[in-house]
């Protein structure tokens, strides 16, 4: 399996200000170069342990739905959250680290594994299309942070 894709980018402004749009799951549809939303399902929102649905775009579906949960929030520092749909579960993984006056972050995607043909074909499906979502988004997120919105 290879290994997962991680994303970076470094923000003008500190953690704290990048923290708000980074650990807050309904923030994070500020800066998704999709349409994206979350629909809190149990527990306080963003708190370890409570459950969300997330709605958002996918290429072949409008409005695909997720279940998840937040695994790790470590103010400032790390947000995790693993959301699964009736075929496989993913983890998005983010990891903020002071740069100078600045922000690095860091966005890895754990996946499920997979080999031979649909482990290609969703190396494929990175390649061409989401690696360049990632990628604007983590662009936008840099512009609100830095403009601090």
């Amino acid at each position: 399996m290879a290994d997962p894709p991680v994303y970076t980018v470094t923000i003008n402004a500190a953690p704290e200000m990048v923290w708000p749009f980074v650990g807050d799951l309904n923030r994070q549809g500020e800066w998704s170069p999709k349409p994206y939303r979350v629909e809190w399902e149990s527990g306080e929102p963003n708190a370890v342990g409570s459950t969300f649905r997330s709605i958002g775009l996918l290429p072949q579906e409008k409005e695909h739905v997720m279940e998840g949960v937040v695994k790790v929030n470590e103010p400032g520092k790390i947000f995790e959250v693993t959301t699964h749909d009736d075929k496989e579960e993913w983890t998005n993984r983010y990891e903020l680290t002071p740069a100078g006056a600045g922000t690095t972050v860091t966005k890895t995607v754990i996946w499920p594994a997979m080999t031979g043909a649909k482990a290609l074909a969703r190396s494929a499906v990175f390649a061409l299309y989401v690696n360049g979502q990632m990628r604007k988004g983590l662009a936008t997120l840099k512009q609100k942070a830095e403009a601090g919105e």
